[in-house]
C-alpha cells in the first residue's frame, strides 16, 4: 500500500472511530458491594438495559449514550467523590441517581451545587427534599414518611372493623430510610438536621389513626446486627397483632423472617418495608406467605411509558428484561429503568443534554402532560416529590408477589390474605 493510501485509510478509520464514540455521557454511582449490593446490582441492570435499548434504537437525538457506572461500596463519602469525578473529570452531560436515602442525601448537595438535574431512584426520606434544592425529581410515589398511610388505607378498606389488629409492634433499622418510614407510623416529627427546625409533624401517626395501639418498639444498629432471635422473641412476647418491620435491606428482612419462624410468632398481620425482591422469597420460602410490603412497581401494572419516542409498556419492559438477564425483573430494576426513561424524555424535551433546560422541562410536567415510564406517569411538586401517585401494596402468597391494594388503581388485583397463618 502506498503511503498516501495508508494515510487516507488511517484517516477514514479515525473518523469512523470518532463517530462511534458516545456523544452523551451519563454517570451513576451505585452500591455494587457493601450493605446495599443486591439492590445496587439490580439498579445497574435497569440502567444498563435502558441505555442499551436507547442506543439500539439510534440513541437520543441521534447521539449514542455512554453510561459510566462506579461502585460506591455503599459508602456516602465514596458516592460524593464519584459524582464529583463524573462532573469534573469525566465531563458527564447528565447523571442517574444512586440507591438509598443514606447515599442520596449528601449526593443531592453536590449535584445541586453543580447545577445538575438529580433524578432519584431510591431516596425517599423527606429531609432530602426539604434542603431547598430545585433540581430533585423522585421516581417513586412519595416520601418515605408517608408510606404508612397506604397500610392504614388497606386496613380500613379491606379488613372489617371488628377483625382489625388492635395492637402493633414497630421495629426498625437505625437507617435513614427506615427511620423516615417509622416517623409516619409512630407520628413523630421530621427534624431538619441543619438548623433543628421541624420539617413535618406527623402526629398522631398512621397506626394511631387506624385505631391501633403501639405496644412495642425497638431499633437495631445499621451495621453488624445479628441478634435476630432475641428481637423476634421480644416482639412475640409483646402480643402485638400487627408486626411492622422497617429494614434497610432485603437481607435484613430475610433474617428477621427466619427468626419469626423459629420462635413461632403468630401475628394477624405483618408489614415490611423491604422484601419485594426474589431473593427475599428464596431466603424465606413459605414463611413469606401473607407478608405485606409497599412497592412502587408491579409486573401486572398496565402502565404505558415511552422509550425512544415510542410507546413502551410495562409488559414490554418485563419481556425485554427477562430476555436480557434470564430472570424476571423486580422493583429494584424497574425503578432505575424509569429514571433512565425520564432523563431520555427530558433531553428530548429540552432539545439537548443541557441540565438547565432539562430541569425546566421536567418542572413543567403536569398530570395531563407527564413523564411516562414503566412506573406510570410522573409530574412533581415544587420540592421534587411526585403528584397524585399512591404506593402499591403487595403480598407474598405461594411464592407469588401479588398486588392487593389499592383496589381501584388497575384491574389486576388479588384478594388480600388475612389473617396471616403464622410463619
Amino acid at each position: 500500500m502506498k503511503l498516501s493510501e495508508l494515510i487516507a485509510t488511517t484517516a477514514v478509520a479515525s473518523l469512523l472511530s470518532t463517530a462511534a464514540v458516545a456523544d452523551i455521557k451519563i454517570g451513576a454511582s451505585l452500591p455494587l458491594t457493601g450493605n446495599f449490593s443486591i439492590a445496587g446490582e439490580k439498579h445497574q441492570q435497569g440502567y444498563n438495559l435502558c441505555v442499551k435499548m436507547i442506543n439500539d434504537n439510534g440513541g437520543i437525538l441521534g447521539e449514542q449514550v455512554d453510561l459510566i457506572i462506579s461502585d460506591n461500596r455503599s459508602d456516602p463519602a465514596t458516592a460524593i467523590n464519584q459524582y464529583e469525578r463524573f462532573i469534573n473529570v469525566d465531563g458527564v452531560d447528565a447523571v442517574f441517581g444512586t440507591f438509598s436515602s443514606r447515599l442520596t442525601f449528601p449526593v443531592a448537595n453536590i449535584l445541586a451545587k453543580n447545577g445538575f438535574v438529580h433524578p432519584v431512584p431510591a431516596g425517599g426520606a423527606l429531609r432530602i427534599y426539604t434542603q431547598g434544592h430545585k433540581n430533585l425529581f423522585y421516581f417513586q410515589p412519595d416520601a418515605a414518611e408517608y408510606v404508612g398511610r397506604s397500610l392504614q388505607g388497606l386496613i380500613e378498606d379491606l379488613i372489617p372493623e371488628g377483625e382489625r389488629p388492635k395492637t402493633a409492634a414497630v421495629v426498625a433499622a437505625d437507617d435513614f430510610f427506615a427511620n423516615a418510614v417509622e416517623t409516619g407510623f409512630l407520628g413523630t416529627q421530621v427534624i431538619d438536621p441543619a438548623d433543628g427546625s421541624v420539617v413535618a409533624d406527623l402526629a398522631p401517626g398512621y397506626l394511631s389513626e387506624a385505631g391501633i395501639e403501639v405496644v412495642y418498639t425497638e431499633k437495631w444498629p445499621e451495621e453488624g446486627f445479628n441478634d435476630w432471635l432475641n428481637l423476634a422473641n421480644s416482639i412475640k412476647r409483646s402480643g402485638a397483632e400487627l408486626i411492622v418491620v422497617l429494614s434497610a435491606s432485603a437481607e435484613e428482612a430475610v433474617q428477621i423472617t427466619r427468626a419469626f419462624a423459629t420462635v413461632r410468632a403468630e401475628p394477624k398481620l405483618v408489614y415490611y418495608s423491604q422484601g419485594t425482591q426474589a431473593e427475599f422469597y428464596e431466603g424465606t420460602g413459605e414463611s413469606s406467605d401473607s407478608i405485606l410490603m409497599h412497592t412502587s412497581w408491579h409486573p401486572a401494572a398496565p402502565y404505558m411509558g415511552m422509550l425512544s419516542g415510542k410507546e413502551f409498556s410495562n409488559q414490554d419492559f418485563v419481556d425485554a428484561f427477562t430476555a436480557e438477564f434470564g430472570t424476571p425483573p423486580d422493583e429494584d430494576s424497574a425503578i432505575p429503568f424509569a429514571v433512565c426513561q425520564g432523563i431520555e424524555q427530558a433531553i428530548i424535551g429540552a432539545g439537548a443534554a443541557d441540565n438547565a433546560a432539562m430541569g425546566a422541562w421536567l418542572e413543567a410536567r403536569t398530570p395531563e402532560d407527564p413523564v411516562r415510564t414503566v412506573l406510570g406517569r410522573f409530574s412533581w411538586n415544587d420540592i421534587g416529590l411526585p403528584v397524585d401517585k399512591p404506593f402499591l401494596i403487595a403480598q407474598w402468597n405461594g411464592g407469588e408477589l401479588q398486588f392487593v391494594y389499592p383496589t381501584d388503581e388497575f384491574p389486576e388485583v388479588s384478594e388480600v390474605t388475612y389473617p396471616k397463618d403464622g410463619f
